[in-house]
């Protein structure tokens, strides 16, 4: 049963079957033709015996196959897959290789051909785009292998049943910690901040450099340290206020379970999440983690500790959309028993009305009144590809009209949160990371935090 189950035909063994079925009709009109057929019939037999011999026969050369898949996978980003494959058969053997990937990404062009000689390995890669967070399974690794003659196929099975986990964007979260090192964010859309005035954290007294701000000179150390008509400048040297909290609280509701690109804006939360947590450690600062829908979920506390990135990303890796109204009262009563020392607070969260703002805005103040709170939540980018294009008939007029007023009413969101001292960002769900991390940063900058 191993044999028969290994064992397939080719395209070219079954027209060449229905080339004979077709000459031997034509023989029942030429019977001298009857004859010829099954001479021909019999070394088609023959081949295809001397096709499996090589294939299947005895100490044979054998075909060997790894799929190589990261230990897990990033929600969002390309991650490289790479099979690698090596002969043993004594001949160029053609193959095809198809990847059983997991059924969440819904193909089934996953096929390549590859011609591989004696002894010899060829690495084979593709990319793959999750758009949901979880447990992934990828079924057999099937390679199917020809002779020379490419009459019949032999299957080889490798890897069955591997799992990984797809967890939120940490690629994206390592490129944007590699150019924080390097100083490079401005190619990925991070701003360079205007530093205005100190900040009131002292970190040493140094020799003046020039480029130095001169109001920033000790002149008391200065006096200690004369010694003569060379005696260096000394300054007072600031460096940024550090351990200061820093929470993303992220709304799990309904509101969030808007796809673009294939990912929910719950998705685009985490990731940019994710992102600020790490750079905010970088920054010396602690980060924590609310999530809530129609109540609170987890709330893990902004600490500073080694293991604080790792606790994150297990967090927001469970993390799953519901369909409920959110509860902005028990968020409110939370922050207000959990997180006592002044904070920066992120509420990742949508509001396509001001109406709907209206109903969370008392909540939203209270919140405002113990810590420094950015709203974040999200344009409509089909709604702006509609206003960007000329409206033709009446009926884009029409639509037009009407997709100007729920644009209005986004900008009179931002506007009436600027009245109550609410910091806000209205962005894409494509730029949300970059516009994040840039509004962190100058509210650091400013010292506002």
């Amino acid at each position: 049963m191993t044999l028969i189950r290994s064992l397939f035909f080719s395209l070219r063994v079954w027209l060449v079957l229905l080339g004979f079925a077709m000459t031997f009709v034509v023989a029942y009109v030429f019977p001298f033709l009857f004859p010829l057929v099954q001479v021909g019939l019999f070394v088609f037999g023959l081949l295809l015996l001397i096709d499996g011999w090589l294939l299947f026969r005895p100490k044979a050369g054998i075909l060997f196959a790894r799929r190589e898949v990261p230990d897990r996978l990033s929600n969002g980003d390309d991650n490289p897959i790479t099979i690698f494959l090596e002969s043993r058969y004594g001949f160029t053997a053609p193959v095809e290789v198809i990847d059983e990937i997991p059924v969440q990404f819904q193909r089934r062009d996953v096929l390549f051909r590859a011609d591989l000689k004696p002894n010899e390995g060829q690495l084979i890669r593709y990319q793959l785009r999750p758009t949901r967070r979880g447990e992934y399974a990828f079924g057999a690794l099937n390679v199917l292998v020809m002779s020379p003659l490419g009459l019949l196929k032999r299957r080889f099975r490798f890897n069955a049943n591997h799992a990984v986990a797809v967890y939120p964007s940490f690629l994206q979260m390592r490129q944007y910690e590699l150019l924080a090192a390097t100083n490079r964010l401005n190619e990925v859309g991070i701003k360079r901040i205007r530093r205005i005035g100190h900040s009131m954290e002292f970190e040493q007294v140094r020799p003046y450099t020039p480029g130095d701000d001169i109001r920033t000179i000790n002149h008391k150390a200065t006096a200690r340290l004369s010694s003569g008509p060379d005696t260096a400048l000394m300054v007072n040297a600031y460096q940024d206020e550090r351990s200061q909290p820093v929470y993303c609280l992220i709304d799990k509701g309904r509101v969030m379970r808007s796809p673009f690109e294939g990912l929910t804006l719950l998705d685009y939360a985490i990731n940019a999440s994710l992102v600020l947590s790490n750079i905010a450690l970088i920054k010396q600062d602690r980060a924590g983690i609310l999530t809530f829908a129609n109540e609170v979920g987890q709330v893990l506390p902004a600490e500073r500790k080694p293991g604080q990135l790792q606790k994150i990303l297990e967090l927001l890796y469970r993390q799953r959309t519901q369909f409920l109204e959110t509860d902005y009262e028990s968020l409110t009563a939370t922050v207000r028993t959990q997180i006592r020392q002044r904070s920066l607070l992120l509420l990742f969260t949508n509001f396509d009305t001001a109406n709907a703002l209206n109903r969370q805005l008392p909540f939203l103040r209270r919140i405002a009144k113990d810590h420094l709170l950015l709203v974040v939540f999200f344009e409509n980018t089909e709604l702006r590809a509609l206003l960007d294009k000329p409206a033709q008939t009446t009926e884009e007029v029409y639509m037009k009209t009407i997709g100007e007023k729920f644009s209005y009413e986004k900008r009179q969101i931002v506007k009436q949160l600027g009245q109550y001292g609410i910091q806000t960002i209205l962005t894409a769900p494509q730029n949300l990371t970059a516009n994040t991390v840039n509004k962190y940063l100058e509210l650091k900058a400013r010292g506002m935090i």
